[in-house]
C-alpha cells in the first residue's frame, strides 16, 4: 500500500468500527438479519429436432424439457431461460409459437409460464439463433416441489415451406427463494 492508498477495513465488525447510518439499515455484524437461501442452477440437455415441410398449422414440437426440485426454497423464484439456433438450409416459409409450459406434481394439463414467442420467416435461407427468458414466481402448484418445464413450439401459419432445423435447444434455470407476489 502507498501513501495515496486509502484503507478500507473489510470487516468492520471485528474491531467495532460499525456506525449505523440509521435504522433499518443492514447491520453487517448482527448475523440474526441474515437469512439462508439456496440458489438452484440447472441446466437441461441440448435437443435438436427438424419440422419437415408442409407441416399443418397446430402441429407441436417439443424443443427442450428441465425437472426442477425446489422444495427447499421458499416462495421460489424462477428465471428460465431458453437458447437454440434456428437453421433454414432450404428457404423456409413459416410461422412459429414457442412457448413454457409447467406440469407439476399430478397435474393433467400443463400451464403456461410467461407468453409465446412469435418467430416467421418468409422463403428466406438463414441461421440465426433464438433465445428468450421468463419468470415464474407464482407458486399455483401449492405443495408440489417437482415441476417439469418444457418448451413448445407451434405451428401457426398455415402450412410451412420447406424445413426448418432447430439446433442445441436447451432450457436453463436459476431459482432462489422470493416472494410469491411477483418477479
Amino acid at each position: 500500500m502507498n501513501s495515496m492508498s486509502r484503507y478500507y477495513d473489510c470487516d468492520p465488525c471485528n474491531r467495532g468500527q460499525y456506525d449505523p447510518c440509521g435504522k433499518g439499515q443492514y447491520d453487517p455484524c448482527n448475523k440474526k438479519q441474515e437469512h439462508e437461501c439456496q440458489t438452484i442452477v440447472k441446466c437441461g440437455c441440448p435437443n435438436s429436432i427438424t419440422l419437415p415441410a408442409a407441416t399443418v398449422l397446430g402441429t407441436t414440437f417439443t424443443l427442450a424439457t428441465l425437472t426442477l426440485n425446489t422444495c427447499k426454497l421458499k416462495d421460489p423464484c424462477i428465471k428460465l431461460e431458453f437458447a437454440s439456433n434456428l437453421v433454414a438450409a432450404v428457404a423456409f416459409t413459416g410461422s412459429l409459437n414457442i412457448q413454457v409450459f409447467k406440469q407439476c406434481g399430478n397435474q393433467i394439463t400443463p400451464t403456461p409460464v410467461g407468453p409465446a414467442f412469435a418467430f416467421n420467416l418468409v422463403a428466406l435461407l438463414t441461421s440465426q439463433t433464438f433465445s428468450f427468458f421468463v419468470c415464474d414466481c407464482n407458486d399455483t402448484c401449492c405443495n408440489d416441489c417437482c415441476c417439469t418445464y418444457t418448451v413448445v413450439a407451434t405451428v401457426t401459419s398455415a402450412v410451412t415451406v420447406g424445413t426448418l432445423a432447430i439446433n442445441n435447444a436447451t432450457l436453463g434455470a436459476v431459482a432462489t427463494c422470493g416472494s410469491s407476489s411477483c418477479c
